[in-house]
């Protein structure tokens, strides 16, 4: 299981996901090599983020979904929760998550 950062603000996530996408590389051998195809991410500590945190996530969803795995985020902030519902992303990251409802 991979592990967020306490922070992820505009200016260290492109360092954080260098880091990132090399250990979800990494993961994805390692974990192949065992039965099934998902990557877990926890998110527990994460307590200091803005919407580039977002980025990142999207970023490792779309690096796991090319490479046909399923990226599961785990124990996110409810803040964290709440920035993907108000960008209309919470579905993508969280199976349990409401449909986003489009207003007229």
């Amino acid at each position: 299981m991979l592990k967020l950062p306490a922070r992820l603000r505009m200016d260290n996530v492109p360092q954080v996901w260098a880091q990132l996408e090399g250990a979800l590389r990494a993961e994805m051998v390692q974990v192949g090599n065992a039965a099934g195809r998902s990557v877990s991410l926890d998110a527990s500590g994460l307590n200091d983020f803005d919407s580039a945190a977002l980025s990142l996530l999207l970023s490792a969803l779309r690096m796991c979904g090319q490479n046909d795995w399923q990226l599961e985020l785990l124990q996110p902030p409810r803040k964290l929760r709440e920035l993907a519902r108000v960008y209309g992303l919470e579905s993508l990251f969280w199976a349990d998550a409401p449909p986003h409802e489009v207003e007229a």
